[in-house]
């Protein structure tokens, strides 16, 4: 069991280009990749999101690229054709108009200002490739093992509390027949206080015991939910990401809960539904960080 809360960094260097992949993650209903890097490494974002996706199915993940500055990284003398016809044509209609003979000296057109720009040289696409994925699988390892460690602990969690869930089931199981019982001698005994004044009838009685015993009824919500809770820790040991059926199972698991609270008609029976509602809601808290 993985979490989606993450953290990793990678850095890399292949000859002058040196980067740093950062990742974080955090919970998510689904898989959202966003990355954000340097211009010359966009036409990489396709496989940068192919390879985090098939080690981060969950959560909400952000990457970034950043490149550092080097001193190896060399820089190439980059004419701005655009700028530097213009002062051309500005210099040519300046000897017409002068009459000048000499022509236009290209020191002196050089010497203008941002005709010649200073640019880093462009890195091979195949250096920029090793460089970026080398970064990059250094941060995803990082996160992997950030998030299992944490799912780790998540997973401990919920499995103390469904202890405690099913030990509030057995508890639940063995109080439920007695409460019909407890309400039938309950009712015999105010009748008998007033027998004097008025004529019971014993079948009415017995019909009135049958219909509550029927509202109170709850074995099939106890059966099905220890069912869910079977579901539940098969999932809890399987090595894939399970978050999205353990939140639906959480959410059988407390609607039966309710179910149970609303045919309660005895105060301890209410007091153990209430207990495992309140594990569930813990345990449904946790369910929402997992991939």
């Amino acid at each position: 069991m993985k979490s989606m809360t993450g953290y990793g960094k990678g850095q890399a260097r292949v000859g002058g280009l040196a980067l740093t992949a950062e990742i974080k993650t955090v919970n998510h209903r689904f898989g959202d990749i966003n990355i954000k890097a340097p211009r010359f490494l966009l036409s990489f974002d396709n496989e940068i999101k192919k390879r985090v996706g098939e080690r981060l199915r969950r959560g909400k993940i952000d990457v970034y690229i950043s490149q550092e500055v080097s001193e190896s990284l060399t820089t190439v003398p980059v004419l701005n054709r655009p700028l530097a016809e213009s002062y051309m044509d500005l210099f040519r209609k300046m000897e017409a108009w002068f009459d000048l003979r000499d022509g236009v000296p290209l020191s002196l057109l050089a010497q203008q200002r941002d005709v010649i720009l200073m640019q880093e040289a462009a890195p091979d696409p195949e250096g920029s490739s090793q460089c970026l994925f080398a970064a990059l699988d250094q941060a995803l390892a990082e996160v992997e093992r950030m998030r299992a460690v944490e799912g780790q602990a998540t997973r401990e969690d919920m499995e103390t509390r469904l202890r405690l869930v099913e030990q509030l089931l057995e508890q639940i199981k063995e109080r439920a027949p007695l409460v019909v019982e407890e309400w039938r001698q309950k009712l015999h005994q105010r009748l008998e206080r007033l027998s004097g004044e008025l004529e019971v009838d014993p079948q009415r009685v017995a019909q009135e015991v049958a219909l509550f015993a029927d509202r109170c009824d709850i074995s099939e919500e106890v059966a099905r939910f220890a069912s869910h809770l079977n579901q539940f820790r098969d999932l809890l040991g399987k090595d894939e990401p399970v978050g999205r059926q353990l939140d639906f199972l959480a959410q059988e698991l407390n609607r039966e809960t309710n179910t149970m609270g609303s045919k309660s008609n005895d105060a301890e029976l209410t007091r153990m539904v209430v207990q495992v509602k309140a594990e569930l809601e813990k345990i449904r808290e946790q369910v929402q960080n997992v991939e």
